[in-house]
């Protein structure tokens, strides 16, 4: 009995994670910020071009730099180039549409909430 409810958690927590990742994909695709945003874990990793890494940045401070950086170069969607998931971290990868210019970006979520956000 031990073993049946093991493996329905397993199997939910997949589920969720490949939910959140699919999440994160629609709301990037939609170039909102704030439902990209409300995945974010309570610190997040990010990278933005020309400035420097900001490491264990809180979720309110994170939110409002993504925002920010949204919102400043117009983002109106993503193509995605590449989705992997290895040992319960998934990884992101696509072009983030802007009206004037295009950014690489890479996400990676852990346990379903973005950890790490690049844009280069």
């Amino acid at each position: 009995m031990k073993k049946i409810f093991t493996i329905i958690g397993i199997l939910f927590s997949v589920s969720m994670f490949a939910q959140n990742g699919d999440a994160v994909m629609d709301a990037l695709k939609e170039g909102s910020a704030s439902k990209f945003c409300s995945y974010f874990s309570n610190s997040v990793d990010i990278k933005f071009p020309l400035q420097d890494e900001m490491k264990n940045v809180s979720k309110a401070e994170a939110s409002s730099a993504v925002a920010k950086f949204f919102t400043s170069n117009n983002i109106i969607g993503f193509d995605v180039t590449s989705q992997r998931e290895m040992s319960g971290t998934m990884y992101i990868a696509g072009k983030l549409k802007g009206s004037l210019k295009s950014f690489s970006l890479t996400v990676m979520l852990k346990n379903g909430a973005v950890i790490t956000v690049r844009i280069g």
